[in-house]
């Protein structure tokens, strides 16, 4: 997505110039002048986080993270990676968030003796209510919202992009929360957006209801990041 509104935005700029100089050139305009964007400092490589961001997992230790009751998660870290095996629970987020851009790397197990949804089957639940599908999809036929990148319940990936069980993959999330009237009722439905190993599947999916499964009372209101424990151990990093 970087490279394509790069290129864009070069080629506007190739129009501008071959162009005739406006007239009043060199004065600025009442909207050169007014307020500007917040300043975010990008990283060295794409996978790193910018400045701005929240990192909830930085590869030294777990501390951001809990179980549903609130008691210290099963997983560990290892080598600078999350490891989650099965049967230690869901991994709860301390943080919470309503709009947020997510970075997520993970790397599914080869099941060679399974099919369908029992080969590496895992999620990630947007605010604690929209799952996104975590599976091993290579090769590997299912119905089409339970494929790895789907929204559970709303929307199967547009392609499937996935990688061999055992390599490293990415999901890069833009999810726009549902917003709420006075009383509580969805007023505006949210959206999803999500790139696997940088290849558009998702292109503003509305969820404008609770996805199933979901850990909330209401939508209305900030969320945590949840990491599904469902009988497949799955393994989560950060890089440097």
């Amino acid at each position: 997505m970087r490279n394509a509104l790069w290129l864009a935005t070069m080629g506007l700029l190739g129009l501008a110039l071959l162009g005739q100089e406006p007239k009043g050139a060199g004065k600025k305009s009442k909207k050169e002048v007014g307020p500007q964007p917040r300043v975010v400092t990008p990283a060295a490589r794409d996978w790193q986080p910018p400045s701005d961001a929240v990192v909830l997992f930085g590869g030294k230790d777990v501390n951001g993270w809990r179980k549903k009751d609130g008691s210290p998660t099963g997983c560990k870290a290892e080598n600078r990676e999350m490891i989650c095996a099965t049967g230690s629970g869901d991994a709860v987020s301390t943080e919470t968030f309503r709009d947020a851009q997510i970075h997520i790397e993970f790397k599914v197990p080869l099941m060679q003796d399974q099919q369908g949804q029992r080969r590496g089957n895992s999620g990630v639940y947007l605010q604690a209510c929209y799952e996104v599908q975590i599976l091993d999809s290579y090769e590997n036929p299912t119905y089409p919202d339970g494929s790895l990148g789907g929204v559970y319940g709303f929307a199967p990936p547009l392609v499937n992009a996935s990688r061999k069980p055992g390599d490293w993959q990415s999901f890069d999330i833009l999810f726009r929360a549902p917003k709420c009237d006075g009383e509580g009722k969805v007023s505006e439905a949210g959206r999803v957006s999500l790139f696997l190993n940088g290849v558009l599947i998702q292109d503003g999916v509305k969820v404008e209801r609770k996805g199933g499964g979901c850990r909330l009372a209401a939508i209305c209101g900030e969320g945590p990041l949840l990491l599904q424990d469902q009988a497949t151990s799955q393994t989560r990093r950060t890089r440097r």
